[in-house]
């Protein structure tokens, strides 16, 4: 299919032109210019919910749970699953998403999984191209899972509107989350498994955690959710609390702040993915050994040669 034909299903609701879009994503085709000029006009509708975690919360259980109750309530629905990459294929080692298979046959619900492909903050690096499609394609919510990658596991609230930080008890979860930085860019924390033994100890600490840190007049305080996932308990709750939030996203125009972040990263990850080629098509070339023996013998520094470089790379 030709761009405007990709666009032109994407925009009827076609899932199988929604796939093939994202597949043109993963492999940066050349088709992709014509492509998001076409979606552009369509964009900015979609609540991006991010799901992170260390590997073993749930995170999982909980999309799926999650697609359940918004479901019920008729919302149409995408995820994307960013999951580990096979060492031998680049692909998705878990891209059967077993956990979501009762959805497979919803016209309501679209799933796709991605592989990190070694991408250290937990998202792939085509994630936000991958966002927009969905955003175009009509969906009401998109809920992104991450791969679950402990300390690196930051990225996700550079590209949700709310990200949710699934912690489970006897996992040293609410230690690891002040460690990482994850405290900070919680909207909301879910404490999974609750019915397990600590699941209490595990809560009271993070609300500790989160009492620490100064919140202002009107600020955002992340709420704790206490849920069993598999049983569908506290996922109401959850998804009153992400409703809360994205209210006051919208109250306090910090939700168009996000969006304009977010299209802000995105303009310079392109910008820097061009560059990053332009060099490659330079390297070994004389110029560049020539720059690297200076430096290397001691008789250049490597910021004049990378001045030399970028004016190389502008003519």
């Amino acid at each position: 299919m030709q761009a405007p034909e990709l666009v032109e299903r994407m925009l009827r609701g076609d899932r199988r032109a929604v796939a093939r879009t994202i597949s043109l994503v993963e492999n940066a085709a050349p088709q992709l210019r014509e492509i998001m000029a076409g979606l552009a006009p369509h964009t900015g509708r979609a609540r991006i919910v991010g799901l992170t975690g260390s590997p073993g919360v749930g995170k999982s259980t909980s999309t799926n749970a999650l697609v359940k109750a918004l479901r019920a309530r008729d919302e149409s629905v995408a995820v994307l699953a960013v999951d580990p990459s096979s060492p031998f294929s680049g692909g998705a080692l878990l891209g059967d998403r077993v956990r979501m298979q009762e959805h497979a046959t919803d016209g309501g619900v679209f799933i796709r999984s991605m592989a990190s492909r070694g991408h250290l903050g937990g998202l792939s690096w085509a994630t936000p191209h991958a966002l927009r499609v969905l955003d175009a394609a009509g969906f009401g919510v998109i809920l992104v899972e991450t791969v679950g990658v402990g300390q690196a596991e930051v990225d996700i609230a550079r590209h949700a509107d709310t990200t949710v930080v699934l912690c489970a008890p006897g996992m040293g979860d609410s230690v690891q989350a002040a460690k990482a930085g994850v405290l900070e860019i919680a909207d909301i924390f879910v404490v999974n498994k609750a019915d397990r033994e600590g699941a209490r100890v595990t809560a009271r600490e993070l609300r500790q955690m989160v009492g620490q840190v100064e919140h202002g007049p009107g600020e955002w305080k992340p709420p704790i959710v206490s849920t069993v996932a598999a049983k569908g308990e506290g996922i109401d709750e959850l998804l009153g609390r992400l409703d809360e939030h994205h209210a006051h996203l919208t109250a306090t125009g910090e939700a168009d702040r996000r969006r304009f972040a977010r299209a802000r990263e995105e303009i310079e990850a392109i910008v820097m993915s061009t560059l990053r080629a332009r060099l490659g098509d330079v390297h070994g070339h004389a110029a560049l050994d020539k720059l690297a023996d200076a430096v290397a013998t001691g008789h250049g520094d490597p910021y004049s040669a990378a001045d030399t470089l970028l004016a190389a790379l502008d003519t």
